[in-house]
């Protein structure tokens, strides 16, 4: 069976896992969660994975590696790209969870390719892979609130509403991955993309 690379994107240590840039990361640890598994050192040192298969238990159940980079968002590129080789997984396996302004905060937007958007985590895995056209599971986080700087913005924590729906937008997020790998793109856009 194909394995499926999902790539959770955000920065590494506690300063900024509760950070906006950083939901990629909570969903693949909700991920890692729902298969059981903890993570681990992958042989690069780059990132830490955790494996197994997602939904219900059985033979056709997609078997997944969940990833981390333990690099900064700006250089993901590399750390995927030596997991897509080490796992063989084609860039039509790997699905990319990240952060996006231009969706509202709760939204969900899940394709297939596009362009970067300025986004540096894409960018570089774009970058890296010779190809953009991988998965994407976009997680709405809005704009900044006035004047705020893009960068301070997704550097910062959700608000203090925001937070309290957090938990519930990440387990969708995560319901968005499982419905991917195993249903495809179309069903998946049908129930998660508003």
């Amino acid at each position: 069976m194909t394995i499926w690379l999902v790539v959770g994107l955000g920065n590494p240590g506690s300063t900024y896992a509760g950070h906006r840039h950083n939901v990629g990361q909570m969903v693949v640890d909700e991920l890692a969660r729902r298969v059981g598994s903890s993570f681990r050192a992958d042989k690069s040192g780059r990132a830490v994975v955790a494996e197994g298969r997602l939904g219900a238990p059985g033979p056709d159940a997609p078997r997944v590696v969940l990833a981390k980079s333990r690099g900064y968002m700006n250089t993901s590129g590399g750390p995927v790209a030596t997991l897509a080789r080490f796992y063989k997984v084609e860039p039509d396996h790997l699905i990319v969870i990240h952060d996006e302004l231009d969706i509202d905060f709760g939204a969900i937007r899940v394709k297939l390719g596009g362009g970067d958007n300025g986004h540096n985590g894409l960018k570089s895995i774009r970058a890296s892979l010779g190809t953009g056209d991988f998965f994407r599971v976009r997680a709405g986080i809005g704009r900044p609130p006035g004047r705020q700087s893009v960068h301070d913005y997704v550097l910062s924590d959700y608000s203090t509403t925001q937070r309290k729906e957090v938990p519930l937008h990440i387990v969708e997020l995560a319901d968005a991955v499982e419905s991917l790998a195993r249903d495809g793109l179309e069903l998946t856009q049908q129930r998660f993309n508003r």
